[in-house]
């Protein structure tokens, strides 16, 4: 297959790339009215709804009894789990909590020249839901991803919801959330679970915040009870951006963008090059490499629809249009990574070198594979601890402390028309108060 290849100094570029880059989810007015029926529904009906939408979309008879996962059934799914998916999930889980751990945002204080004492106390969110896709498809490391920076960060209760398509159990699902530490796991999904962790059921406890993947239905579900709860984000197709310096084995390149593109046909996988002999042996190495992934119709889908070879003049054009991707995933397959890192302003995740592919992060190296897609790496960041603390301002003033504030409070106060605001600073001031 030919890729389609831009040029960084053709007059269409930034059209091109543009182009390129658009992905917006299709707004699905159908789709926005079934999931604020289903949300309207948990409210009002709360559990009988949540099983009778469980019983029309999952085609199994749930009950009170059956919809929650004993602790034991996690327990035994973890013993009976085969010792090298064991072994490889125990190293993945520790390597997120070493992560994890440094991430911890701490309270603190400092006193300043009147005496008054100001600072910020950080606690964790109470309760947190997480979402993980079930059925035919198991996402282990997505429940150790989003489990394991809330218990670090001291999340006291935490409910995983899965669906379980036609009852079937995920035994990988569940033995992953016996290792992070899941206290509740229920068997429902799509829109209905959204708004069963939002607004809370007989069996389901309101949450804080909800995070975790899932198809179009529970996307816009988390949009619409976002406000009520938290949410970590809407994410997009996955992606991928390499820059190469044309030194790495292209054969490595040409795995790391199948890597992407065989999540789904919308994923996006882009290399960067100053060296256009490269590119086309990158290009030799897919062709050669294709047919014998087990997902190749994807990843050839994916390729044609979104996928791209630019070639630039140097790698700092290849860095200023990284920055203007503001990618999910960028990979530095370069002689020297950490000059060309101090150079990037926008990624989700950065993989320094030649040894580091995208995958190692998507499972055990240790930073949340949790990223902001669709250029909002721009503006925001992956899933940490960070995410599930949140912080109070705390300010304790001396009787000297509040009359030395009070006369700017008082002026700034007067200013906007806010008398009993000027007023209520002026009565703990040293000095005499104004009329």
């Amino acid at each position: 297959m030919n890729m389609r290849r831009l040029f960084a100094d053709a007059p269409d570029f930034d059209s091109s790339l543009s182009g390129l880059l658009s992905w917006d989810a299709v707004h699905d007015a159908s789709v926005s009215q079934t999931v604020a029926k289903i949300i309207e529904s948990i409210r009002q009906q709360g559990d009988a709804a949540l099983f009778s939408y469980t019983q029309e979309f999952d085609k199994w008879a749930v009950t009170a009894v059956n919809v929650l996962v004993p602790s034991e059934d996690l327990k035994a799914a973890w013993k009976n789990l085969p010792q090298e998916q064991s072994d490889a999930l125990t190293v993945a889980a520790q390597r997120l909590r070493d992560y994890a751990q440094q991430q911890k945002l701490a309270s603190w204080e400092f006193v300043d020249a009147s005496g008054n004492t100001l600072g910020q106390r950080v606690n964790p969110l109470q309760r947190v839901g997480v979402y993980v896709p079930g059925g035919k498809a198991a996402y282990p490391s997505s429940v150790l991803m989003n489990v394991i920076p809330a218990k670090v960060a001291g999340v006291p209760e935490i409910t995983m919801v899965t669906p379980t398509p036609l009852g079937e159990v995920n035994q990988l699902v569940l033995a992953a959330a016996y290792l992070a530490g899941v206290d509740q796991v229920v068997r429902v999904g799509g829109a209905q679970a959204i708004a069963a962790l939002a607004y809370g059921t007989e069996l389901i406890s309101a949450v804080d915040k909800i995070v975790g993947p899932g198809n179009a239905f529970v996307a816009e579900a988390k949009k619409q009870v976002f406000g009520k709860v938290g949410i970590d984000m809407i994410a997009g197709p996955s992606e991928i951006l390499i820059i190469c310096d044309g030194k790495t084995n292209p054969d490595w390149i040409a795995m790391d963008l199948f890597s992407q593109a065989e999540h789904d046909e919308q994923a996006q996988a882009i290399l960067i090059s100053p060296d256009e002999s490269f590119l086309e042996q990158v290009e030799e190495s897919i062709v050669k490499l294709l047919p014998n992934m087990e997902r190749a119709e994807i990843i050839q889908k994916s390729f044609q629809a979104r996928g791209a070879f630019i070639q630039v003049n140097d790698l700092d054009q290849a860095v200023a249009i990284a920055n203007k991707i503001a990618p999910e995933h960028l990979e530095l397959s370069v002689e020297n990574p950490a000059e060309l890192v101090e150079k990037i302003q926008h990624a989700g995740a950065i993989f320094m070198g030649r040894y580091t592919p995208e995958a190692l992060g998507d499972y055990c190296a240790g930073p949340n594979h949790v990223l902001p897609t669709a250029g909002t790496s721009r503006f925001s960041s992956p899933l940490g601890v960070y995410d599930f603390q949140k912080r109070s301002s705390l300010i304790f003033c001396s009787q000297q402390g509040a009359s030395d504030l009070a006369e700017s409070a008082s002026v700034l106060a007067r200013g906007e028309g806010l008398t009993a605001h000027a007023m209520s600073a002026e009565m703990r001031s040293l000095r005499k108060p104004k009329n």
